[in-house]
């Protein structure tokens, strides 16, 4: 059941992400964070989903791991977006919950995966 969700919550935010770099290069001119934003929050579902293609229990765990690394780097973009107030607060709130919700559940995927091996 948590897999799919979680393939579906960073899918969807995956997308979001790609709509906030597009906002970000085109009416901000900010390029250099952004394009380290879309690396990172995108890559968060690329590897939910080369985890649940997982060869082993190991190369589940290793993937997601990954993932929950990505994600918790992209936290570290927005809110670095927000205080430098390329992102205003409201929308920035948005993504940013998004984006640690997504963590708490890759975090608890890691924890219970870990304890079972």
């Amino acid at each position: 059941m948590s897999n799919s969700i979680i393939k579906t919550k960073s899918y969807d935010f995956a997308r979001n992400i790609i709509r906030l770099y597009k906002e970000l290069s085109i009416n901000k001119k900010e390029y250099v964070l952004s394009k380290q934003l879309l690396r990172s929050g995108t890559s968060i579902g690329a590897n939910v989903k080369e985890a649940l293609r997982g060869q082993s229990r190991r190369d589940f765990l290793s993937k997601m791991n990954i993932a929950l690394k990505e994600a918790d780097e992209t936290e570290y973009w927005i809110e670095l977006l927000i205080d430098e107030n390329y992102i205003d607060i409201q929308s920035g709130e948005k993504i940013l919950n998004q984006c640690q919700e997504i963590c708490k559940i890759l975090n608890s995927i890691v924890r219970t995966v870990s304890t079972t091996t």
